[in-house]
Order: structure tokens, then sequence, then C-alpha cells
């Protein structure tokens, strides 16, 4: 093993395709369904708001999907992404562990987000498309979108969660600056808006209401489209590079993850960094633990029920097969807006349904004190997404510790936390508080779960 802290791949070595996890499932993904009608979506149903290579990445069954060049050129702005050795933390957990983070913050927009934005803003331009819409959570999206639409001359509207817009101002100012309009959800500018105003117009809003918003518009004008950030297989296809990127660095390392973990809202990041990893399990070699860490105030993996459900709230999206919390259930506000989200990959629920990753949960101030003492020791400070995939690495490392095992922890940190502070200026004062669901709320989400045969 190496004495190195950061391992940087040339840019030739860049990953030229995209994996598709999808071609190495003992069991094929269960197919969306179309909201009306209940039955398999098709490739037609999906073309009013998506373009053709987008929906062709999504329904595809081939192993690799090559990265276009254009959008490899826009990579390299910051591709192939560092991954670090975590040395100052090992010291200050005192553990026989090796300790890896894959970067993603070192993008222009400050996360992992813009892996997907670009490809989609590309293929949207492709066909001609003028104007993109979507919905984000922390902003972390909202500003990839925002990003990518600059570069190729696309219109961006941005429904942002109502809690988010108000605790994150530059979030939102950032995408001002890259040209986006970012309005806060629910809002009086969609029909799901104004329903869901009309009902409770306190409301802090949730990703599965801003889907609602964003699809509605998009649905509504011939030169409009929609982006999602996270949850469809082509998000998380395009998010492989980071997995592909780390075993090429791990190799340069002379080490192999025994465990890998990333925060898990959508699922993105976390399909991201693991299925590369979840491949060389299915393939038989040297096994390596997969940990998804959620927000125990959100917790789709862990209490969620595997079932068909809408991706929205509005019930305007096809339905998918997914570990889900009810497309009614309306988190607590928390900081972590990206993991506010009701449901979870289909793909990734997939995976944990047969066995192939674990997921936990945690509060979100055991998390910011993860993020504090990780920022003290390496010097980053981490978006509050990211701190959930901290907190599980420190106690895999503090696990390491106690049954003295000198296992090789990798974790993705998904974004930095600069537009975040106000998030630790509440965590320092005691503000940043715990905050549970109603367990009734639950179950009557889960209740109006729809009837799929």
């Amino acid at each position: 093993m190496t004495d190195s802290v950061k391992y940087l791949l040339p840019e030739e070595k860049m990953p030229k395709a995209w994996y598709n996890l999808a071609a190495d499932l003992p069991e094929p993904p269960a197919p969306p369904l179309h909201p009306g009608t209940l039955k398999p979506a098709s490739a037609d149903d999906l073309a009013a708001i998506f373009p053709r290579a987008v929906i062709e990445q999504e329904m595809t069954t081939e192993r690799w999907v090559d990265i276009p060049e254009p959008v490899r050129e826009v990579y390299r702005l910051w591709r192939p992404a560092p991954l670090i050795r975590a040395r100052r933390l090992e010291k200050a957990l005192d553990t026989p562990a090796r300790i890896y983070f894959k970067y993603e913050g070192v993008s222009p927009a400050g996360s992992h987000k813009p892996n997907s934005a670009v490809p989609q803003a590309f293929y949207n331009k492709q066909e001609g498309i003028k104007k993109l819409s979507t919905e984000t959570g922390a902003g972390q999206w909202g500003c990839s979108l925002a990003f990518a639409g600059s570069l190729y001359g696309l219109e961006v509207e941005v429904y942002m969660v109502k809690i988010s817009y108000n605790q994150k101002p530059y979030r939102r100012a950032l995408m001002e600056t890259y040209g986006a309009r970012c309005i806060p959800s629910p809002s009086n500018l969609t029909a799901a808006g104004r329903a869901i105003l009309e009902k409770t117009p306190d409301t802090n809003g949730s990703l599965g209401i801003a889907i609602s918003e964003a699809v509605e518009v998009a649905a509504s004008r011939p030169d409009t489209n929609y982006a999602l950030g996270s949850v469809l297989n082509h998000v998380c296809l395009h998010q492989t590079v980071i997995g592909e990127e780390s075993l090429l660095q791990m190799e340069m390392a002379d080490d192999y993850p025994d465990v890998v973990i990333a925060c898990t809202g959508g699922g993105s990041n976390f399909a991201g960094l693991a299925f590369p990893y979840v491949r060389e399990n299915l393939k038989g070699g040297r096994q390596t633990r997969v940990v998804g860490v959620e927000p125990a105030s959100c917790p789709t993996l862990t209490r969620g029920r595997y079932a068909y459900d809408f991706g929205d709230t509005g019930h305007l999206t096809p339905l998918m097969k997914m570990h889900t919390l009810g497309s009614t259930f309306m988190p607590p506000g928390s900081h972590a807006g990206g993991l506010r989200y009701h449901g979870m990959s289909a793909i990734v629920s997939q995976v944990k349904e047969l066995g192939l990753m674990e997921a936990r949960s945690y509060w979100q101030t055991e998390c910011f004190a993860a993020a504090v003492q990780f920022a003290r020791a390496e010097g980053i400070v981490p978006a509050p997404e990211s701190s959930h995939a901290i907190r599980g690495a420190i106690d895999e490392a503090l696990r390491c510790k106690a049954e003295g095992k000198a296992e090789t922890i990798l974790f993705n940190l998904s974004g930095h936390g600069h537009f975040d502070m106000q998030a630790y200026t509440d965590y320092f004062a005691g503000k940043l508080v715990d905050a549970p669901f109603e367990e009734a709320a639950l179950k009557e989400a889960l209740d109006a779960l729809p009837q799929v045969g």
C-alpha cells in the first residue's frame, strides 16, 4: 500500500462508458406503470417529458452505455474526481481501519449532480428542446441543472422545496447566477401547487410536490422537457462514473474496500459509487459490504414498504416499484433536504430486496457531529446529505477499532457544505433538533398506496 493521500487519475483514464447494473441483476427490474392505465409504461408514454436518448437509457438492458464525447469534454472540467485517504480522520479515531473517500464536491456546482445534469441537458439540446423544468430539495440538483443549462443555452426553471428555498438562499443565488429561475414549491404557478396550498397553506413542501409542479410544466409545453436529478435508472447510470473511477484509484492505492458507504435519498450518488462494486460482488470475486445511509426522519429503505407507488404527490408520474413511505408522506423539515424524498430508486430498492446491500438510518444531530469531526480532521465541510455517509463510515471505523480489524472503508463525499453554513450555525447554537415523523402519518400514507395487481 502507498503512503499517498490523493489518488488522481489522468484525464485519459476517465471512463468512456456508464455501467448499467440492470444487465447483471439476477431478476429484471419491475417496469414503471402508466399513472392512468396502471399498465407498463411505453417509450411513447415517456416521450411527452423526456428526450428519446434518455428514454432509451432508462429502459436499456445493455451493460455499458457509451458516454458521448461532448459530455466527456465537459466532464473534464472536474473529472476524474479525486480519491482521498482520510489519514487524519483515521488518526483522530485511533482506528486500524483505512478510510478513503471519493470527493464529488470538486464539480462546478459542488456535488455529484452534474454527472447526470450535463448529459441530460446535452440530449435535450440535441432534440431541439428549449427549456427544462425540474425540482430540487437542498438545491444541489437545481444548481447542477442550471449549470448544465447555461452550457447548452437552455432555459431552466427550478421548483425548490419551500423549506430549503428559505434555508439555503445561496443555492438559489447560484442557480440565478447560472441563469435559471428558482421558485419556492408549492407555488401558485401550477395546478398541483395551488391544490396543495389550498389544503395546507403553511406547508414546508416536499420533493414529491415539487416534482408534480415541474412535470406539469413540462407536459404543458412542446418545447419543454422535464429533468430528474435522482431515482430513475438513467440518473443512476450516469452517476456510475464515480464508482468506475474509484475502482481504478483503489488499484493505484494497492487496496480494495471491505465496506462501501453512501447516503441515500433518491439513490443516485449511492448507485454511482456502489453499483460497480455490486457488479464485482455478483462476479464472485472479493466481497464488499455495501451500505446505504438515510435520515431517520425519512427512512425509506429501513421503514418503507416495497410496493408500486407514484414518484410525486400529484400522481402525474409513472408508478415505480420501490421502497416508499407513501407519496402523500410529508417528511419533517431537516437540513438534509436532498434526502427528504418519500421513495427510493426502483433499482436501488431491488438491490435491497435481493439482499445485495444493507441500509441504516441516523438522526441529523449525530450526522452533524460526524460532519464537524470530519471537517476538523480533513478540512472539508461536507453537505448535510453527505454527513450521513460520514456518520456511517466513522461508525464502521470504530467497529474496526473495537474488533481490532484493519478493514478498508470507502465512502462517497457527494458534495461540500459551503452553501449550508446556516445549518452548522444552528447546530453550534443548539437549535438543530431531531424531528421525528408521526407514526400515524406514516401509516396513513402507506394505507393510501395504490392498489396494483
